[in-house]
């Protein structure tokens, strides 16, 4: 059964390692301003490869860590599996029943506030017709790319995003306009088919 980590500090499986670097591999043809991460191991793995395969005499910027970017946090429901959780209480919490937040935990609108906030520091740091990358998680993801596609937080959780896939969202500074031109695209680790059945 799948174990929901949230914002415990796991690292990579090697199967993530090798997707992180074909991600890594697959960002290499863009020139990419900053790289930001979130604080955890994984996503900081993740960054490290798009970072040291971008052009060195075009892109000097350094890490960017932001602690908005970190995953959602399950509080005592972290490392724990959907039937030791309970199916309907994980139900409830994908439809934005904030009385069902686990303790210590975040509800999708707690999270998507202080992620959107991160992906605003990014922005702003970056210069007009630039690009930079972030490296996060699942529903970092998903709250950026709902918050494109005008997705409401209580169908957050329908959105599939594969694991090391990308994302790509073009932001308008002047209209505030966002145009997401393409989600969830994974790219190829050498794999004869993909743990998660992606791409």
């Amino acid at each position: 059964s799948q174990v929901y980590y949230g914002a415990l500090d796991v690292p990579l499986s090697p199967l993530g390692e090798m997707e992180a670097v074909a991600a890594g591999s697959y960002l290499k043809q863009f020139d990419m301003q900053h790289v930001a991460s979130s604080p955890l191991s994984r996503a900081i793995f993740g960054a490290k490869q798009v970072k040291k395969l971008q052009n060195p005499l075009s892109n000097d910027a350094e890490l960017v860590v932001y602690e908005g970017l970190k995953e959602l946090d399950r509080g005592v429901w972290c490392g724990k599996t959907k039937g030791e959780i309970g199916a309907d209480l994980m139900d409830r919490f994908d439809e934005c029943d904030e009385s069902v937040t686990p303790r210590n935990g975040e509800s999708y609108s707690t999270v998507k506030k202080r992620v959107l906030e991160a992906r605003d520091k990014l922005l702003s740091i970056t210069d007009l017709g630039k690009a930079s990358t972030i490296v996060s998680h699942l529903q970092v993801t998903r709250c950026m790319l709902s918050e494109a596609l005008g997705i409401p937080n209580n169908e957050m959780s329908t959105l599939k995003v594969a694991t090391a896939s990308i994302t790509c969202i073009d932001y308008c500074g002047e209209s505030g306009k966002q145009v997401v031109q393409f989600a969830s695209f994974k790219p190829d680790a050498g794999l004869e088919k993909s743990k998660d059945m992606a791409n």
